[in-house]
């Protein structure tokens, strides 16, 4: 039998399953109500007036938002953005699943984002993710690191990620269906323990964090060129702060430079650049206990 190219085995391949185990999997555990973001945002026609962006969100009672943006072309790109973010009153990480395809390539990130610091934050990090680094191991050898990589964005990822790259083939689709299959079920084992928090500071403090996440991811997450190629510069302004990073202008009223100020330009502005301090990690920065390894953390 002739193996198929591997633009054949991107096309035979479609991240719309992705999206709907994600809804099956979370409806077992919670009723799921529209958001009121379906209003405004379902679908978007790209410029090409042949694309459609596919975006979807819902709420819970531990779930401030689930949101969802799909994209195929033609040509065998395809984007999936799934991100699911805990209400306040819980502490729970940030599910994450960002994967962008083309004829060619995959490029990967798939986690469970914490909501606070899992480098300097012991005790967060005991309660999340202690149990599941033998799942990080797994996939670690499934889907190896995917190179280079800066501190400050390693500062939003936990010690079970999957940041990886790979040539479209079947084998490699199957174990990134699996993982996030796997990833989604232990997020949501997570919420299904997790009990609401009733001090006031705490729940100010865990707002603060996904205001934070929020904040960076509406100013640097690197699938901003796709969407500002797909739809034009204001469209993808809006559909970054007021749907995939929603709450960035309502959860809280610091700015990029507050929460971030190494970024600050003379001028006031903020440095376009993807990194400004720190160094790069090219392999995986944590060993096989999840203890940090790298060195000068930024």
């Amino acid at each position: 039998m002739m193996r198929p190219s591997m633009q054949e085995a991107a096309s035979a391949f479609s991240y719309k399953k992705f999206i709907h185990v994600a809804l099956e999997e979370t409806r077992k555990y919670t009723h799921l109500s529209p958001s009121p973001l379906q209003e405004n945002f379902s679908h978007l026609m790209a410029m090409d007036g042949k694309t459609e962006l596919q975006m979807l969100s819902y709420e819970a009672p531990k779930i401030r938002l689930l949101r969802s943006l799909c994209v195929e072309q033609s040509d065998g790109m395809q984007v999936l953005d799934l991100g699911i973010f805990p209400r306040p009153e819980f502490d729970l990480p940030i599910f994450c699943a960002n994967f962008f395809t083309t004829a060619s390539m995959n490029i990967i990130v798939l986690d469970l984002n914490p909501l606070h610091d899992v480098i300097n934050q012991r005790d967060y990090k005991e309660k999340y993710y202690k149990r599941l680094i033998p799942l990080g191991l797994k996939y670690a050898e499934l889907l190896p690191w995917g190179g280079k990589i800066t501190s400050e964005s390693l500062r939003f990822f936990s010690p079970i990620v999957v940041w990886t790259k790979f040539s479209p083939s079947e084998s490699k689709h199957n174990a990134l269906y699996c993982a996030f299959k796997e990833y989604l079920k232990v997020w949501l084992e997570l919420m299904d323990q997790a009990t609401e928090e009733t001090r006031g500071p705490q729940i100010m403090c865990n707002l603060e964090a996904q205001h934070r996440y929020l904040t960076w991811r509406a100013e640097k997450d690197p699938g901003h060129q796709v969407l500002r190629r797909l739809i034009g510069e204001t469209r993808a302004k809006e559909t970054i702060r007021n749907f995939l990073f929603n709450g960035v202008d309502e959860l809280g009223s610091k700015t990029f430079i507050d929460y971030f100020p190494e970024y600050e330009c003379e001028d006031g502005t903020i440095n376009r650049n993807r990194s400004v301090i720190g160094k790069s990690f090219e392999s995986r920065p944590w060993d096989s206990r999840g203890e940090f390894i790298g060195e000068n953390y930024g």
